[in-house]
């Protein structure tokens, strides 16, 4: 007796979230909402770039908070 290799999925599969794909969801946010979310250590950025998104999160939300 052969047995199928297909099987009935699980009702439970549905409440299985599917993973987000972050960087598309800050681009089409920039596209969309002109929202800009980067973070000062992205590696894409140079020094100046990096020390600017510093300089302007601080400016708006002011210094880290250490503890």
């Amino acid at each position: 007796m052969k047995i199928s290799a297909s099987h009935y999925p699980s009702p439970l599969g549905r409440f299985q979230p599917e993973p987000m794909d972050v960087e598309a969801t800050k681009r089409n946010g920039w596209k969309e909402l002109r929202i800009l979310v980067i973070s000062e250590n992205d590696t894409r950025l140079d020094f100046v770039e990096r020390e600017f998104i510093r300089r302007i999160g601080n400016r708006l939300y002011g210094e880290k908070c250490n503890g």
